[in-house]
């Protein structure tokens, strides 16, 4: 795996010289005592460059040989966990010894850098089959079908949650001056559950979720904020109702007050939140009230209310209008995660 030797610019004319005379890449190997993929690299740089010297390096040559490179991309790929440390040590037992800054270097050059992994949730193999069905399914609906649907979901936010700004300009023994630093509490200072939907329209209600919620406390907050929300955003007759597949939304109590109401409802893949844009809406909702700072569990779930409100409605729109590239983004992605 390390560098091999350099030959001579007398033994590069002679190979050259044998070549002009006719004879074949292994004929001269074989007479020269070198390897026919050398004899051939040699000529084809005459043939190129019409000389046997080497050319002037624009700077140190590499210390990992071409195909001590394509070891360690061969191991990045099939093993993305994969250390330097490892891939130093991989290089060491077939003869090279590199730094991991070597490596780092290496794997920039090919458009690798060191990431922290996504966390998303599990998805078992039935999990997939039911996302890429889902995304076949739907893949052809038109626009306005899904302009037809209330998403909804539950999310936490906490009294200190998101900070978006983590990265501080300063000098080095700055570091903890209050400027400079994040205030953090533990659990996160407190926090409270919501209930939300919203459509293409707009968002609807927004409800604080008090204690453990259950099938009946869920079913409460659907009597109480569901109708009202689609009537608000004059949704129509035809609309069609989103939520996940939590126990507490699959049980057959819940199946049959949502049977009686005559809503109808869209099939959902479990496990599937990058399907449901009103993630990338809390995702909005807990930017905006970070930027508030509220300081107390009543300060936050006020904050929540009115800065759900404030979400322009053009922001719901474009969430249910670019709604095929998420279907897309599954089926390119054979049912795994995706980057929504």
């Amino acid at each position: 795996m390390g560098k091999t030797r350099e030959l001579s610019k007398d033994t590069r004319d002679k190979i050259v010289d044998l070549h002009k005379a006719g004879m074949g890449y292994r004929t001269i190997g074989k007479q020269l005592g070198e390897k026919a993929t050398t004899v051939g690299a040699i000529i084809r740089k005459w043939k190129k460059f019409k000389m046997t010297v080497n050319l002037p390096r624009t700077g140190a040559p590499c210390k990992i040989s071409p195909r001590g490179v394509s070891m360690i991309l061969r191991k990045v790929r099939d093993q993305p966990r994969t250390t330097r440390e490892d891939l130093v040590n991989d290089l060491k037992r077939a003869g090279t010894t590199v730094s991991t800054v070597t490596i780092s270097n290496t794997l920039h050059r090919h458009g690798l850098k060191s990431c922290s992994a996504r966390k998303v949730p599990l998805l078992k193999p039935a999990h997939v089959q039911a996302r890429l069905k889902f995304a076949k399914d739907h893949l052809d609906d038109p626009e306005e079908a899904w302009e037809k649907v209330m998403w909804s979901d539950e999310t936490k936010i906490e009294v200190f949650g998101i900070n978006s700004t983590r990265r501080v300009w300063r000098k080095k023994k700055d570091e903890y001056n209050p400027k400079n630093t994040i205030p953090t509490v533990k659990h996160g200072g407190g926090n409270i559950m919501l209930w939300g939907c919203f459509s293409a329209k707009g968002t609807g209600r927004l409800h604080r979720i008090e204690g453990r919620m259950d099938g009946a406390m869920y079913r409460e907050i659907l009597g109480n904020n569901l109708l009202p929300s689609v009537r608000a955003l004059k949704m129509g007759r035809s609309w069609v109702f989103q939520h996940d597949n939590d126990p507490k939304h699959t049980a057959r109590a819940t199946k049959e007050w949502l049977r009686k109401k005559h809503f109808k409802v869209l099939e959902w893949p479990s496990q599937s939140p990058d399907l449901n844009p009103i993630e990338n809406l809390w995702r909005e909702l807990k930017l905006r009230v970070a930027q508030r700072q509220p300081q107390n569990l009543k300060d936050l779930e006020n904050t929540c209310m009115e800065e759900w409100a404030k979400i322009p409605a053009a922001v719901c729109a474009n969430l249910v209008k670019n709604y095929r590239k998420r279907l897309t983004s599954v089926i390119v992605n054979k049912g795994f995660c995706t980057k929504y």
